[in-house]
């Protein structure tokens, strides 16, 4: 009798070889080095990586509604293309932008963004944190609305002054977050606008799972088998 997947309904490997691509994706090896180690063709290992992150971006998505009370920072970054020193504004209108919201001590949440006006930062922001919650931003002028609608601890710090922590007021959590995600996709030399979203929600639930000490392979595991049969 043969034993069956948990994993992956239709996948081709035998349970051992599904679980050594997910040891493998845990430890944040490309699909290219995986299938070098594991003698599987570097298409079925980039299948079931994407597999994975589909599942990761589900997953995160559902979870966005725990993000509640407590201290948070808000900030917001532009991937893509490279920056060219001459250009002003780092050529925001070719990059994505991504806004981030991180609650200290717990995790991050990030979408996509058509920009950084008040009214598209509004409706995140209003739907993610409670009235009484304690928010710190940098000085950009789309955060001035913060105070005068509905949060009063809203903590600034001006980095154009070489400002970057006032006792506890500052955003380096999420500043972090930006650099982590950033150093990861540069291992991929560059990520299609499709497939963008799906690495950006893998670098949300890393840094998530690191935050709160947990361990990524057994998260992982988790999540698979809840969503196993709905994708």
């Amino acid at each position: 009798m043969t034993t069956k997947n948990p994993y992956r309904k239709w996948a081709k490997h035998n349970r051992q070889k599904t679980i050594w691509i997910i040891k493998l994706f845990c430890e944040d090896i490309t699909a290219n080095k995986a299938s070098n180690l594991l003698w599987i063709r570097r298409s079925t290992i980039n299948s079931r990586y994407n597999y994975f992150r589909e599942v990761i971006y589900w997953h995160c998505e559902n979870e966005r509604k725990e993000i509640r009370n407590w201290i948070f920072e808000l900030d917001e970054s532009y991937f893509w293309p490279t920056r060219v020193r001459w250009k002003r504004w780092r050529w925001a209108w070719m990059k994505t932008i991504v806004f981030g919201l991180l609650k200290r001590n717990w995790k991050v949440y990030t979408e996509i963004v058509p920009n950084c006006k008040a009214d598209t930062l509004r409706k995140i922001i209003r739907w993610k944190i409670e009235p009484d919650s304690e928010i710190n931003t940098d000085w950009r002028r789309w955060y001035n609305w913060l105070v005068d609608i509905w949060y009063d601890k809203h903590y600034r710090v001006h980095h154009g002054k070489n400002e970057f922590v006032r006792w506890n007021q500052h955003v380096n959590w999420i500043e972090s977050f930006w650099s982590f995600t950033k150093r990861r996709l540069n291992k991929f030399n560059g990520v299609t606008k499709r497939k963008f979203p799906l690495h950006l929600k893998e670098s949300e639930f890393r840094f998530n799972t690191r935050i709160q000490n947990k361990n990524i392979y057994n998260e992982l595991k988790k999540i698979l088998k809840k969503y196993v049969k709905k994708i």
